[in-house]
């Protein structure tokens, strides 16, 4: 089951970095059971005239399911992306993303023929201003809408396979957190049934490259909204913390002096509203309360 999880995200399925670009998000490409939008700079379906990839049939996954998930075509991400599309952009070289336009890690110009070195800190090594660039970055992320992507706000046969497309907009920042979502939530079997007993993004060896390459797709988009290609996520090494360290208002947010599941008034993030219904509609320390919205 992690081979799920692990492409579902980084687009070693050929469907790209996420998994419904705007592009495709419309009841012809449903229909057609295609995804294949044209690369800006010449014109062509997945930049097929520059060589950077061509609109294939999808690779799918042989490997049997485990007997944690005794069922067959009831979930949409099974086969990922085939319920949606059959054929994706398959980038060529060192090119990826839903229409070849974006560069693999650590590569960049043009051609993407380019190395990038780029340095990744420890948060608390940060000056001043990496600091306030960084939540400042996350603070902008959660108000920018996406210009690539949507997201579901119904499953296929909600969609009646496709004549009723289903999507909305989101922000860079949310779509990170239902694409979390999306990959790990339980299975919905039809009514008020799920099976719960499977998680397509934890429990299983896919999680540390899942996650890690969740967050170099998260890094890169924001990379793309502020145009600041040397961006990085900092990394918190909590080896020998006592306690949640960065959890003040310098960093992720200090704990409300009289609503402790609230996030004190002081903090960057305390006046996100991540989920409908919240109490006061601001930030609780409970980030698992956002995917209620999706």
């Amino acid at each position: 089951m992690s081979l799920f999880s692990i492409s579902i995200i980084l687009g070693i399925l050929p469907l790209g970095s996420s998994q419904f670009p705007r592009a495709c998000a419309n009841s012809g490409n449903l229909l057609r059971k295609e995804c294949c939008p044209t690369w800006p700079g010449d014109g062509s379906p997945c930049g097929e005239l520059s060589g950077r990839g061509t609109c294939r049939g999808s690779l799918l996954s042989v490997a049997p399911l485990g007997p944690q998930f005794p069922f067959s075509g009831v979930d949409d991400r099974e086969d990922w992306p085939a319920v949606f599309y059959n054929k994706t952009c398959r980038c060529s070289g060192n090119f990826m993303g839903h229409n070849c336009g974006d560069c693999k890690f650590s590569f960049g110009g043009p051609n993407c023929t380019e190395r990038k070195l780029r340095v990744r800190k420890d948060i608390f090594k940060l000056n001043a201003g990496e600091s306030y660039q960084f939540l400042a970055y996350l603070n902008l992320a959660k108000y920018t809408t996406s210009q690539d992507f949507v997201i579901a706000t119904g499953t296929y046969a909600q969609m009646n396979n496709g004549t009723t497309p289903m999507f909305r907009d989101t922000s860079v920042y949310d779509l990170f957190v239902w694409m979390h979502y999306y990959a790990s939530r339980d299975t919905l079997l039809g009514g008020a049934n799920v099976w719960r007993d499977i998680d397509f993004a934890h429990e299983a060896p896919g999680f540390l490259p899942w996650h890690r390459l969740f967050l170099l797709l998260w890094e890169r988009e924001i990379q793309k909204m502020t145009g600041n290609e040397d961006f990085t996520i900092p990394y918190w090494d909590w080896r020998d913390a006592k306690g949640c360290d960065i959890c003040t208002d310098e960093y992720m947010g200090g704990r409300h002096p009289s609503q402790p599941n609230l996030l004190n008034p002081g903090s960057f993030f305390s006046s996100w509203q991540v989920c409908t219904g919240m109490r006061g509609g601001r930030q609780e320390r409970n980030l698992a309360s956002p995917y209620q919205n999706f």
